[in-house]
């Protein structure tokens, strides 16, 4: 659907272009944008291998497991459907701990693998869990300590002071989850309510 959404759009774009005698100005747009994304990805490479190079270091030296120590306790509440000690928990753990340190690349495979886990534990029913529900209320509001890969994108983009939104984005993306996880909650009592 999304496919063809754009191919109404471009399609009107070239009409409306050719209409007005505006065809030049589209090549022009067409090639600067091909341009920009081309450096910007080169001007990514640096910083995302840098942050993905730390989330490797962090993982060998064990603060990934740390994390995920201090995180069991709250996840036992969050998710008190998945047992401490199953495989899902584990990938929930490490899914999130990706996403706190910013690190979106990482976490999205870390995130279907847990995914899969309670997919699992659901029986492979083809009706979503209260913890996948949960999981992905989380993961959609995105908590972010160290915005790692937005960094990235402001330092390859030229600004001065890339990391000058780290405190507002733990600010915006904390009250962002923990609005979701209320939501969550309130619909889980509302579903059993229901049922």
């Amino acid at each position: 659907m999304i496919n063809i959404l754009w191919f109404i759009i471009i399609i009107a774009g070239l009409i409306i272009a050719a209409c007005t005698g505006n065809m030049a100005h589209i090549s022009t747009a067409i090639f600067k944008a091909i341009s920009d994304s081309v450096n910007l990805s080169i001007g990514l490479l640096g910083p995302m291998a840098f942050w993905l190079g730390i989330m490797n270091i962090a993982e060998k030296s064990k603060l990934t497991e740390l994390i995920g120590k201090l995180l069991r306790p709250i996840l036992k509440y969050i998710f008190p459907d998945v047992p401490v000690d199953d495989p899902a928990s584990g990938a929930i753990v490490m899914n999130l701990t990706a996403n706190i340190l910013g690190l979106g690349n990482s976490a999205t495979p870390l995130g279907i693998k847990a995914m899969q886990e309670l997919q699992r534990l659901n029986n492979y029913s083809c009706k979503a869990s209260f913890a996948m529900c949960t999981l992905l209320a989380i993961n959609t509001a995105g908590l972010t300590l160290i915005p790692a890969t937005l960094i990235s994108l402001r330092a390859a983009s030229g600004s001065e002071e890339p990391a000058v939104i780290l405190i507002t984005t733990i600010f915006a993306t904390l009250v962002s989850t923990i609005s979701a996880l209320l939501f969550d909650k309130f619909f889980r009592i509302f579903s059993d309510n229901n049922h």
